[in-house]
C-alpha cells in the first residue's frame, strides 16, 4: 500500500512521522509529498495536495498541517471515490484534495487502538496521523478508528473569492511558493471577466506597476514580472528568475488589484 506524507515539520519531525508508519506496516511504500510547506500555512498545503494528489497512486495520504494540534479541533480520515483514505486534521487542509478525488465518507480518529500508547498535545503527527495512516495502509478498516462523520460538518477551507468590478479584479495572494512567486484566489477566466479576452503578451495594470500576462516565465527577459496560469490553475504573479514578493512588496493574505491598460492591449 502507498503512503505519502505531507507536513511543515522539516525533515527530522517527518523522518518519525515516516518512521511509525514504517514501523506500523513495514510493507508500505512510503512517499515524502513534501516536508517544507510554510509553517502553519494551511492553504498552501490545501492546494499542494489538491494538485499533487491526483498524480500519486491511490493510496493513504496523511498530511499535518495543524496550528490547532492539542485543541479541540478534530483529528479525522476521509474516504474517496478513486479509493484514497486521507489523513489529518479538520482543518480545511484535505478538502480541496478531498472534492478533486470525489469526497464520499468521513470518520474521526478516536479508537486508542490506532494511536501511539503515549499521545502527545503537540506532536499528533507522530502520535495520531501517522500511526491511523500505517493501520490503514495495512488494511485495518476504516470504520474502526472511529464513528463516522457527516460530511457537512467538516472544517472547509477559507479561500477568499476575488473581486470583480469597474474592469477591475481584486485577488488574495494564497500563498508564496519556494521561488517568490505569489499564488492569487483567481483564475484566468475572472481575470477576462474582468478586463474582457486575454491574449498572452496583454499588459495589465497593478499599484506597483504593469505586468504583462504571459504562457511561461521564459517569455519576458530575466528580472521582468508577469502574470501567467499556474499549473493548478490559478493565477499567479512572478518575476523571471527572481522574487515577486520582494519585487512587489506582498506577502500571504495580501490582496493585489489588476485592471487592463487603456490604450494598449498588448506590450
Amino acid at each position: 500500500m502507498f503512503v505519502s506524507l505531507t507536513t511543515d515539520f522539516g525533515h527530522a519531525y517527518t523522518a518519525i512521522c515516516a518512521g511509525v508508519v514504517a514501523t506500523i506496516a513495514p510493507e508500505a511504500d512510503v512517499l515524502v509529498l513534501s516536508d517544507e510547506v510554510t509553517p502553519y500555512a494551511i492553504t498552501e498545503g490545501a492546494l499542494l495536495l489538491r494538485q499533487a494528489l491526483p498524480y500519486l497512486p491511490a493510496g493513504v495520504h496523511a498530511a499535518i498541517i495543524d496550528p490547532g494540534v492539542g485543541t479541540p479541533r478534530r483529528p479525522i480520515a476521509i474516504r474517496t471515490r478513486r479509493g484514497d483514505t486521507l489523513v489529518g486534521p479538520d482543518n480545511g487542509l484535505l478538502m480541496p484534495a478531498a472534492a478533486r478525488l470525489g469526497l464520499e465518507r468521513a470518520y474521526l480518529l478516536e479508537n486508542p487502538a490506532y494511536r501511539l500508547a503515549e499521545v502527545s498535545t503537540s506532536f499528533h503527527g507522530r502520535d495520531v496521523f501517522s500511526p491511523a495512516a500505517a493501520h490503514l495502509a495495512s488494511g485495518t478498516d476504516i470504520t474502526e478508528l472511529g464513528p463516522e462523520l457527516s460530511l457537512d460538518g467538516l472544517q472547509a477551507l477559507d479561500i477568499p473569492e476575488p473581486e470583480i468590478a469597474n474592469g477591475r479584479l481584486t485577488a488574495t495572494v494564497l500563498y508564496t511558493d519556494p521561488f517568490g512567486s505569489l499564488i492569487l484566489s483567481a483564475e484566468r477566466k475572472h481575470l477576462e471577466e474582468a478586463v474582457g479576452p486575454l491574449e498572452h503578451g496583454t499588459v495589465l495594470e497593478t499599484e506597483a506597476g504593469p505586468v504583462s500576462f504571459e504562457s511561461t516565465y521564459g517569455s519576458v527577459p530575466k528580472g521582468h514580472p508577469l502574470l501567467w496560469v499556474d499549473s493548478s490553475g490559478q493565477l499567479g504573479l512572478a518575476v523571471n528568475q527572481g522574487s515577486a514578493a520582494e519585487r512587489f512588496g506582498l506577502a500571504d493574505g495580501d490582496a493585489l488589484t489588476l485592471r487592463g491598460r487603456p490604450g494598449s492591449a498588448t506590450r
